[in-house]
């Protein structure tokens, strides 16, 4: 009887656990833990207090699985299929981009631009996982979101996050390529905001890291980088108020051609404005 107990022991002690899983190579412990908190259904405090617990089977098997793919270099949002950004959990896929912290100034430059407007009208343009329009949405609960993407996988994306977040009646979603499938009769825009694709045709960066897996037409506009801009810029004045804004995020070494842009299409206090690593990130002006 003994022998049995120790025999037991011995099963639990060299049972895979969430303790032993960390200190394993291939990944910081950090991301091995996303990846088990994920699996688990647990928080990080159960993470903590049940480090110790065997593992079942099945789920030191999903673990495995997950962990080869991310030490393969497949983004984390990818695999626990969701994003943190401006306080929303967010449904994200590989039909969309990942929400990044530095996209939140785009919504906190475009908060503070509709202080004071009663029932402000907003257009998102390249939605994608509609977190933009989403977190504009949640902060003004008076607005009404109009969010494009000429993907339709994106836009899936995008529908489910606003039936999650119980958000969708109140962002209308179109397929669009930019403006194109804007009713003529569409009432102007107190702010339009875009995070369209800007990186340079063959970009280096397109081969590495996390941006491999993104959808690379969401990335690059497969020319200079400017192309998509060019075209929100100069679309955008015959679909604003008067003193409505436009707001675009753009690419690091982007933001003098932009203000560029901005200027040339007419717009007024055409400022650019810096994210939390000290980058011009954000570009725009304010329509007369």
């Amino acid at each position: 009887m003994t022998s049995g107990v120790h025999g037991d022991n011995a099963k639990k002690t060299d049972a895979a656990t969430v303790a032993t899983l960390l200190r394993e190579p291939g990944l910081p412990p950090a991301e091995s833990r996303i990846l088990l908190a994920h699996i688990l259904g647990w928080t990080r405090t159960q993470l903590i207090t049940r480090d110790r617990e065997p593992l079942a089977p099945e789920t030191l098997a999903a673990y495995r699985s997950l962990h080869a793919r991310r030490a393969a270099g497949e983004p984390i949002a990818y695999l626990t299929g969701t994003r943190e950004f401006f306080g929303l959990t967010l449904k994200v896929s590989p039909s969309v981009l990942i929400p990044r912290p530095e996209t939140e100034l785009l919504v906190e430059l475009a908060l503070a631009r509709l202080e004071g407007r009663r029932m402000p009208r907003v257009l998102d343009l390249g939605t994608g996982s509609g977190a933009i329009a989403l977190a504009i949405a949640h902060g003004r609960p008076d607005a009404e979101v109009t969010a494009l993407d000429r993907s339709a996988n994106a836009l899936d994306v995008a529908r489910e996050n606003a039936r999650q977040l119980g958000l969708e009646a109140r962002v209308r979603f179109l397929e669009s390529d930019w403006y194109g499938a804007l009713p003529a009769e569409t009432a102007p825009f107190d702010i339009i905001v875009s995070n369209p694709p800007y990186i340079v045709s063959g970009d280096e960066h397109l081969s590495q890291g996390d941006l491999r897996f993104e959808p690379v037409d969401a990335l690059t506009d497969h020319a200079d980088g400017l192309a998509a801009l060019r075209v929100i810029v100069a679309g955008a004045p015959s679909r604003l108020l008067p003193d409505s804004w436009l707001l675009c995020e753009h690419g690091y070494h982007q933001a003098p051609d932009v203000r560029a842009l901005c200027t040339a299409a007419g717009f007024v206090d055409v400022m650019s404005e810096r994210d939390l690593a000290g980058i011009e990130r954000t570009t725009g002006g304010r329509h007369v």
